[in-house]
């Protein structure tokens, strides 16, 4: 590529080529001009230069030239005659020959240091050649060469013996170095072997990064003794540093955001001469070289993780020090939304129109992602959602980031963070990569899920245990056993605590305390069995319902029969509901833990058995048999199925929309024509249009003091929203965005024409 045109072979064999350069002329005499031409060619492209490459291949020529006085600096986009390219480079138009590719690799080297290949078996009979070796090889020739005397052959059980301790002994030492040769190996694969490009080039110092500078700076000795200095690094800071004019800076910025909008990063490049001879000398004035396009990508699974992060509600925001343009690239690519913002309008400076009549609050809150970004922003970003009732969570890795992360609820420095980013975190990430964080979301979800599931859980059996008790004893004067209510409480325990170890499904949504649904979801489903357990009571000790619906036998005069009865049955249901408050949807399609089912199955069993069974007097119970064991099985089963009808209204109704949604969703309930379908398309289209930045966005009521967490993160299904539609957009103008709406939502565009108009 060069600039913002491709380069192709059909260009290449014209009479002149667009090199599209950026060079810097000097009133002088002798003007050194740095050319920067960079090529990706096909294949079949490359195979007409005679190069054989195994994949795609990218070309980068310097080309230095000297010319003559020229004053200012040249257009980009000067006309170089074909004829003076393939002079310079001292090639034709058929390549390189064989010959002249030899006399080049000796001249500049290969692109990678040759490796020796080393023989596996010289190298293990290099290991029985040491002194160690010496000393057993000697030991074995002893034992054959010297006699024992009398007459006797050599030792040559000592013999083989030895020579077996040697062989293991190299068999040992040559695994060992060459698992470290692997190890080794392994690591030098993933760096870059230096060439020949550096020879006789002495480095002197090196300046290094840093968030202030935004540069690197390297002072070295060139062969002839001379001292020079290179810099490369933020385009504005080298244009600073060398005092280039305005007309150039103007250029320079203009390649720029060709780049940026294809999501290559620039660096710039200067150069100056260090008469002095000192790494500390200020040196000769700056010159300004050239840019530097680099392709730094998202990593594989950066999109997967926005994408999840984005179904669970968490709003994603990119805070970058790249250019605008490049952090609208990236997040195109990675399907978070195009809204984003330069630094300077977190400043309330050079803001658009677009979004001139916003508070930074809500453009904070708003922005899929600010640009050009120094340390006091994420701070004050992060501050200003935190304002807004949001719970915020950064990741760092810098010294500059840790601030920030200790503002924010949960700071999380990443991998290969430095320690004072590490100091200021909560958590601190081992490996690569954010996706972790979704699976950190995911198992905090269900732990908080377990608990609220107790919590609910122990409501209702408190109100059902105490009130379903007090309503027998007052109304017919039946005392429960303590002893009994000692074994289902015994029970319950051992089978509330598997929920720790329970297989639950986490909240889809960001999820709180609502004590409101807690306590009312437990009232209402604690009272329900309360009642279910006194009607049991009645039919039992008042009719004979049971006797003649299942033919088992009367056991109304029998207190203690009644009493194995009741306890079997509110055992049975207390410990059922576990399985209705764990759920968010059907309580039987949610799998529980195989550790939950069991300990149920086997509390069951045993309060089976006890009602069946036990005859103990000094708790007044006798068994029932198993004909009323089945009975009241039945009866629990039956009335255990409308409590998950009862769950479900419980939080519709809490949700505050019932009948809101009742009058605004039920088009039984209007008299307009087509039933509001025009009003409720252009009411969804204006929507789109403030969603996306088009119009401004109307004051809200979402973020107040009275926020629920569930309207809140409908700033998360905006986002998602958005990164729809920027990824159905095609066209940069208003009629393109206006068409992925309507193909986003599948609308009839001249039905709701009218509403589009700007």
């Amino acid at each position: 590529m060069g600039g913002d045109k491709a380069l192709s072979l059909e260009e290449i064999k014209n009479e002149t080529v667009d090199l599209f350069l950026l060079l810097i002329m000097e009133e002088d005499e002798n003007v050194e001009s740095g050319v920067f031409l960079f090529c990706l060619l096909p294949l079949q492209y490359l195979e007409d230069f005679k190069v054989a490459p195994k994949s795609l291949a990218f070309i980068f020529l310097i080309y230095w030239r000297v010319g003559p006085t020229v004053s200012g600096a040249t257009d980009i986009g000067e006309k170089v005659p074909i004829e003076e390219v393939f002079e310079q480079l001292k090639c034709t138009r058929e390549g390189l020959s064989s010959d002249e590719g030899t006399n080049r690799l000796q001249i500049f080297g290969p692109n990678k240091l040759e490796e020796k290949k080393e023989s596996k078996l010289l190298k293990f009979l290099g290991f029985m050649w040491n002194p160690l070796s010496w000393v057993m090889e000697a030991a074995a020739l002893m034992a054959i060469v010297l006699a024992n005397g009398g007459g006797k052959p050599p030792d040559w059980q000592d013999f083989v013996g030895i020579v077996c301790l040697l062989v293991i002994n190299s068999t040992i030492s040559f695994i060992e170095e060459n698992n470290a040769g692997n190890a080794a190996a392994a690591l030098m694969a993933g760096l870059a072997p230096k060439t020949k490009a550096r020879a006789g080039i002495r480095e002197v110092h090196f300046f290094p990064f840093n968030p202030v500078d935004k540069r690197t700076a390297l002072t070295y000795i060139d062969s002839n003794g001379n001292w020079h200095r290179a810099s490369k690094g933020a385009p504005e800071q080298i244009l600073t540093l060398c005092n280039c004019k305005d007309d150039l800076k103007k250029k320079v910025h203009s390649v720029i955001d060709k780049f940026a909008e294809r999501g290559l990063r620039s660096l710039a490049v200067a150069y100056q001469e260090v008469p002095e001879k000192s790494k500390d000398s200020p040196g000769a004035p700056w010159k300004f070289v050239g840019l530097l396009s680099l392709f730094d990508p998202p990593r594989h699974d950066s999109a997967e993780t926005i994408r999840r992060a984005l179904n669970l509600g968490v709003n994603v925001k990119m805070i970058t020090g790249d250019q605008l343009a490049i952090g609208k690239e990236t997040g195109r690519r990675l399907g978070m939304g195009v809204n984003m913002y330069p630094s300077s309008s977190l400043l309330g400076q050079h803001k658009d129109e677009s979004i001139a009549s916003l508070p930074v609050e809500e453009l904070i809150e708003k922005a899929d992602g600010f640009a050009g970004v120094f340390p006091e922003h994420k701070y004050e970003i992060v501050k200003k959602l935190q304002e807004r009732k949001h719970i915020v969570g950064m990741t760092g890795d810098g010294v500059n980031d840790a601030p920030a992360l200790k503002k924010a609820d949960i700071g999380i420095a990443v991998a290969d963070a430095t320690d004072a980013a590490r100091g200021a975190s909560d958590i601190v990430l081992t490996e690569p990569g954010l996706s972790v964080i979704i699976s950190a979301v995911l198992t905090s979800r269900a732990i908080f899920q377990r608990m609220k599931n107790y919590t609910i859980y122990a409501v209702s059996i408190t109100i059902r245990i105490v009130f379903g008790f007090m309503f027998i004893a007052l109304i017919w004067k039946f005392d429960f056993s303590p002893f009994m209510v000692l074994i289902i409480a015994i029970l319950n325990d051992g089978t509330i605590m598997t929920i720790s170890k329970d297989r639950v499904k986490p909240s889809p949504l960001p999820d709180s305390w609502k004590l409101k649904e807690i306590f009312a979801t437990g009232i209402v489903l604690g009272g329900y069995l309360a009642l279910m357990t006194v009607i049991f009571f009645w039919l039992m000790h008042k009719t004979d319902f049971f006797h003649d619906t299942f033919g088992v036998k009367n056991i109304r005069n029998s207190e203690d029969e009644m009493m194995a009865a009741l306890y079997l049955q509110v055992s049975i249901v207390s410990q059922a509901l576990i399985f209705v408050t764990r759920s968010r949807s059907w309580s039987f399609l949610e799998r529980p833990g195989l550790l939950l089912m069991t300990a149920f199955l086997i509390a069951q069993l045993v309060a089976t058995l006890i009602a069946v069974y036990a005859n103990w007097g000094f708790a007044r119970i006798k068994g029932c048999g198993w004909g009323w064991a089945g009975v009241i099985w039945i009866y629990s089963v039956v009335f255990y199925l409308p409590l998950d009808l009862m769950k479900f209204a419980i939080r519709y109704i809490l949700s505050g929309k019932a009948w809101q949604n009742l009058y605004d969703n039920k088009t039984a309930f209007t008299t307009k024509k087509d039933y509001g379908k025009e009003e409720r398309e252009a009411q969804w289209a204006h929507a789109q249009r403030t969603l996306h930045g088009l119009q401004t966005p109307q004051d809200t009521n979402l973020f107040n003091e009275k926020s629920s967490y569930r309207e809140l993160s409908e700033i998360a299904e905006q986002a998602k929203r958005r990164a729809e539609i920027a990824r159905l957009r095609e066209l940069h103008t208003l009629k393109g965005h206006v068409e992925s709406v309507v193909k986003l939502k599948g609308l009839d565009i001249e039905t709701i024409q009218q509403h589009y108009t700007v």
